[in-house]
């Protein structure tokens, strides 16, 4: 499960890409992870434009992605949502949670 980070002033901005399943997802989950702890952004934003596929394996990536921003007190938002995707966000109500774009 390839990610993309890309480094910005005061963040960093992620790209996901390839299908978040649950094959998938603890992989991402540890690189999303190592990516927060090495930089410590205040704000992250997750760029969704390369996922192919999510389940609910997805929403449990966002919600720990979330949880560790929280703990550093930053933000996060999610951009660039494929259509698939924003069903399974939607439905899940995870747009009360986490800013998508």
């Amino acid at each position: 499960m390839p990610i993309t980070v890309n480094r910005q002033p005061g963040g960093l901005a992620i790209v996901l890409s390839g299908e978040i399943d649950h094959h998938g997802a603890r992989v991402m989950m540890q690189q999303l992870e190592d990516a927060i702890a090495r930089d410590l952004p205040m704000h992250l934003t997750l760029d969704l434009s390369g996922v192919t596929f999510m389940d609910s394996s997805g929403i449990a990536v966002l919600l720990r992605t979330l949880r560790q921003m929280n703990q550093l007190g930053g933000t996060l938002r999610v951009t660039a949502i494929p259509a698939q995707a924003r069903r399974v966000l939607d439905a899940a109500g995870v747009g009360r949670l986490i800013t998508l774009e």
